[in-house]
């Protein structure tokens, strides 16, 4: 693996990129600035390398807003109800900064800190571990949270994460890599096809905020068990779909019991690449970059809507409020563990 130093923040802590490379000529660029994947570079069926992640093409870009282009996100993904959750009888007040909720950690989540970068290749991959540690209040969360993430490019086309996290006091945890993937490497992902597992979602209010109903796929347009067109489900009078201008959902895992397991499979009919997602986890966040207008990104292109599918595994949104979703909280003595693999193929 090769590192490379590329500046510093403003309060002067060190950038560096760290390259991954396997042996079919897929490369994977990291920053240790939000843990953000800078490029991948898949080939198709001819061996031709295409980018297939959103995002700028210099660092200095994602010190701004900008919609977590391909960074880890923490401490919590996805949205808390009005910014404040209750445990063990204390209430917690976060940070408010999606309208009046809290969304992806924060105003400074973990997309906007610099991890500790480590080479932790082996002689079958590259691989590259970032360390973070979140201190107690941080964006108002309790308890110091030490976070370990590795990502890892195998020889099998598999880009795989691994999270990991300890705290030292009773605390909610919903760490995810929030990637923007477009198969093809430039305009709508609405002609690539989708095929998910997921027998249930969870339904959405204005906000999209989970009501707390889990409710069956069958006969909506959220079933995505037979491979179908993404732009086929966008085009729908579903209120769930039409109010978020697109599918910004999770779904729910089928039959979770914490191992490895296919769920989704993306095909793009124009370059031939696929894509597999595994997980251990119990939901699966299906976002359409539905509110995706600008920024200027890669090679001048102004991004739009529908540029790009995310596919982020994840504890259930607001599930500190929602007493009848999967826990999220995390208490001492206890291990935060899951893992996630993209496996590209053609």
């Amino acid at each position: 693996m090769q590192t490379t130093h590329l500046g510093q923040t403003p309060d002067g802590q060190p950038i560096e990129l760290y390259t991954l490379r396997n042996a079919n000529g897929m490369v994977a660029r990291f920053t240790n600035f939000g843990g953000t994947l800078m490029s991948l570079l898949v080939p198709d069926a001819q061996g031709k390398l295409t980018d297939v992640v959103l995002g700028f093409d210099e660092w200095e870009q994602f010190l701004g807003d900008h919609p977590a282009f391909n960074t880890l996100i923490g401490r919590f993904g996805n949205r808390i109800a009005n910014g404040q959750f209750e445990l063990d009888g204390n209430t917690y007040k976060l940070v408010v900064n999606n309208g009046p909720h809290h969304l992806h950690g924060g105003t400074v989540g973990f997309d906007h800190r610099v991890w500790e970068g480590k080479d932790v290749s082996t002689p079958d991959h590259d691989a590259v571990e970032f360390r973070y540690l979140s201190p107690d209040g941080e964006e108002g969360y309790p308890g110091n949270l030490e976070v370990r993430v590795t990502f890892r490019l195998t020889n099998a086309n598999d880009l795989r994460i691994e999270y990991h996290a300890t705290t030292d006091a009773p605390t909610v945890v919903n760490l995810t890599h929030h990637g923007y993937f477009n198969l093809r490497g430039e305009g709508s992902i609405q002609d690539h096809e989708l095929e998910m597992i997921a027998t249930h979602f969870t339904p959405v209010d204005p906000d999209g905020l989970p009501t707390g109903e889990i409710k069956s796929v069958e006969g909506t347009d959220f079933d995505f068990r037979v491979m179908k067109r993404i732009g086929d489900g966008l085009a729908t009078s579903d209120p769930q779909v039409r109010d978020r201008l697109g599918f910004d959902h999770n779904l729910v895992v089928p039959n979770w019991n914490g191992q490895l397991q296919s769920f989704a499979k993306v095909r793009d009919p124009h370059s031939g690449r696929t894509l597999e997602l595994m997980t251990t986890h119990h939901g699966v966040q299906f976002y359409t970059s539905n509110f995706l207008n600008g920024p200027v990104g890669k090679g001048g292109v102004e991004y739009q809507p529908y540029q790009a599918l995310c596919l982020e595994t994840q504890g259930f949104p607001n599930s500190p409020n929602q007493p009848n979703f999967p826990s999220t909280v995390l208490r001492p003595g206890e291990v935060y563990e899951h893992v996630t693999v993209h496996r590209f193929g053609w």
